[in-house]
């Protein structure tokens, strides 16, 4: 099972983020495990400066935007 972590503020980039993910991970049938943080620590553990981030399996590979679905795809392969 994959771990997923959405780190931001929880605004509408973020919560659209976590759906995104939710999303391609059910049509590709992948297990996950989402999770919303938005403690600025947690943040600040992964170095992230913009919001929505995503960490998968605790590696940092986006941050700034919500990603698109190939993107999602890549991370959850």
């Amino acid at each position: 099972m994959k771990q997923v972590k959405v780190l931001g503020s929880g605004c509408k980039k973020c919560t659209r983020t976590v759906e995104i993910i939710q999303t391609v991970a059910s049509e590709c049938g992948v297990d996950v495990n989402v999770v919303k943080e938005t403690s600025p620590e947690a943040m600040m553990s992964y170095g992230v400066m913009s919001t929505p981030a995503v960490i998968v399996d605790d590696v940092l590979v986006h941050s700034g935007s919500v990603p698109d679905r190939q993107k999602v795809e890549t991370w959850l392969k």
